[in-house]
């Protein structure tokens, strides 16, 4: 326990470390239209359960995409822009998705969400790496990987709570738009995040 609590107390100080996890779960938790994916495959786009697959697999195949890229580009230089711009897009790709009416926009939408989600995956686990002594790095893995489960559960449930109150497009777009929010804010509260480099 008492490790545990050290590693949150590391956390807190190192604020890079903290904006960038805080980016990444209120991110997962706002931007979480993938549960949503049933409802929009059978009542919204009307693909049934083959489309379905289809939006199910379109996030992993961008985020595949994405980290061969990754391999073969230039380090990022400006690494902290380039999350928060990153996890804005995110927002965005979650607004256009919401409002599709297009399968082949929906899928490609998916896909940028996949895609911007491993530039974000990459560049908090790098930082997490850079940015952490020796002798804190498991700890601090251990509190990221807490925050990222709890953040990708709570992000199903609130997209289907919203869904239930709000209806699912609605619940969509707004969880977009709050990832865009959360991006102002930690621009905002944590400005290193905006001059990090890597």
């Amino acid at each position: 326990w008492e490790s545990l609590t050290e590693g949150f107390q590391f956390m807190r100080d190192t604020k890079v470390i903290l904006a960038a996890i805080t980016l990444d779960m209120f991110a997962v938790l706002f931007g979480g239209a993938v549960a949503l994916l049933p409802i929009y495959a059978t009542d919204i786009l009307k693909v049934g359960a083959q489309g379905l697959g289809i939006l199910r697999a379109a996030p992993s195949i961008g985020a595949l995409i994405m980290a061969f890229s990754l391999a073969h580009l230039p380090p990022m230089r400006n690494a902290g822009r380039t999350l928060l711009l990153a996890v804005t897009g995110f927002g965005l790709a979650t607004i256009v998705f919401g409002l599709s009416r297009l399968f082949l926009l929906s899928v490609a939408m998916l896909a940028l969400l996949g895609a911007l989600d491993n530039i974000s995956v990459v560049i908090r686990g790098t930082l997490l790496l850079t940015q952490t002594p020796d002798r804190m790095r498991g700890r601090i893995s251990s509190v990221n990987s807490i925050f990222i489960g709890i953040s990708n559960e709570m992000g199903s449930f609130e997209s289907g709570l919203a869904a239930s109150l709000l209806g699912p497009v609605l619940a969509v777009v707004t969880g977009g738009i709050g990832t865009i929010l959360v991006v102002l804010i930690v621009a905002r509260v944590w400005p290193e995040m905006i001059q990090l480099k890597t």
